[in-house]
C-alpha cells in the first residue's frame, strides 16, 4: 500500500540535509504552491506531496465515501510518513493542511518536532463568541455559486483569496484550482467549511508556530490569536505585512525566512 500511495499522490523528497521537513499544500493548490519557498529550505530532505482531492492527482483516488472527513487525510499523511521511513520530522501545512497536521499530531505526537500552521483555521463559521470569518448563508452562497458555474466561480476566488495585487499569484491559484474536478472541488469546500476542530486544540502537545497575514479573506487575524490561546503545546504568533490567503504564491520572500525562523527555534 505504501508505494502505491507515494506514487498516487505524487511524494517527492528533495534536498540532502539530515533533518525532514513536511509542506503540505491546502486547498486549491498543489505541491508546486511551494516551488519559490523551498531554496529556503535545501539544507533539510524536504518531503512533499499532493492531497489525494489535488488537481494533479488521478481523481479515481478520491473515494467520496471515505474522505468525508479530515481524518483520512490524516490517514495518508501518516502512511506517507511511515512507508519513506520517518521518525521525527518538522511540519509545514497551510489552511486545511494546518489542521491536517494538527489531527496527525494529536496522534502521533512523537513524529513531529514542531507545527508551522500558515493561515490556519479550526472553524470557518462564525458561533457566538467566536468569529471564524463566515456566517452559514454566505457559506450556501459559495457552494451554490461552485455548483451553478465552476469556471466563473474560479475567477471571482482566486483574486479574492490571493487578496495583494500579484498577478502571477492569482493566475497560477487559478490554473489549480481550475486542475480539480469541479464536483471534487465542491465535496471538499463543504468538508473543510463543515469542520469544527476547536474542542480538539488543546490535545496538541507539539510546539506550534501560526503564521497569519495582516488581511486574510478566509481567516480573520483574530483566528490566529485564538489558535495561540487554545493550542496545548507551546505557541508562537507571527503576522506576515502582507495580505492574502496565500503567501506562499504571493509573497514567499517574506514568509520563507519566517518559516526558517520559526524552525530554528525548535
Amino acid at each position: 500500500m505504501g508505494n502505491i500511495l507515494l506514487e498516487a499522490l505524487h511524494v517527492r523528497v528533495v534536498g540532502s540535509g539530515e533533518k525532514f521537513l513536511v509542506l503540505a499544500h491546502g486547498f486549491g493548490t498543489d505541491q508546486s504552491a511551494w516551488q519559490r519557498i523551498l531554496p529556503y529550505f535545501t539544507h533539510y530532505r524536504v518531503i512533499l506531496y499532493d492531497l489525494v482531492c489535488a488537481g494533479s492527482v488521478n481523481p479515481d483516488y478520491f473515494d467520496f465515501s471515505r474522505y468525508t472527513t479530515l481524518d483520512a487525510y490524516v490517514d495518508d499523511l501518516l502512511n506517507i510518513l511511515e512507508a519513506l521511513g520517518v521518525d521525527r520530522c518538522a511540519y509545514v501545512g497551510h489552511s486545511v493542511s494546518a489542521m491536517i497536521g494538527i489531527l496527525a499530531s494529536i496522534r502521533r505526537p512523537e513524529l513531529f518536532t514542531k507545527l508551522i500552521l500558515v493561515g490556519a483555521s479550526p472553524r470557518f463559521l462564525n458561533d457566538n463568541d467566536y468569529h471564524g470569518g463566515f456566517e452559514q448563508g454566505e457559506i450556501e452562497k459559495l457552494f451554490t455559486a461552485m455548483e451553478r458555474n465552476y469556471e466563473a466561480w474560479v475567477y471571482g476566488f482566486a483574486p479574492l483569496a490571493v487578496g495583494a495585487d500579484v498577478p502571477a499569484a492569482v493566475r497560477e491559484f487559478s490554473r489549480t484550482l481550475f486542475n480539480m474536478r469541479p464536483d471534487i472541488s465542491l465535496f471538499v469546500c463543504r468538508t473543510v467549511f463543515n469542520c469544527d476542530l476547536r474542542g480538539f486544540l488543546g490535545l496538541v502537545k507539539v510546539p506550534c508556530c501560526i503564521i497569519q497575514t495582516a488581511k486574510d479573506v478566509s481567516v480573520p487575524i483574530s483566528v490566529a490569536e485564538y489558535l495561540r490561546r487554545h493550542l496545548g503545546g507551546r505557541t508562537t504568533v507571527e503576522i506576515l505585512k502582507t495580505e492574502g490567503h496565500l503567501p506562499h504564491l504571493s509573497a514567499p520572500a517574506l514568509l520563507g525566512p519566517v518559516i526558517r525562523r520559526a524552525l530554528s527555534r525548535i
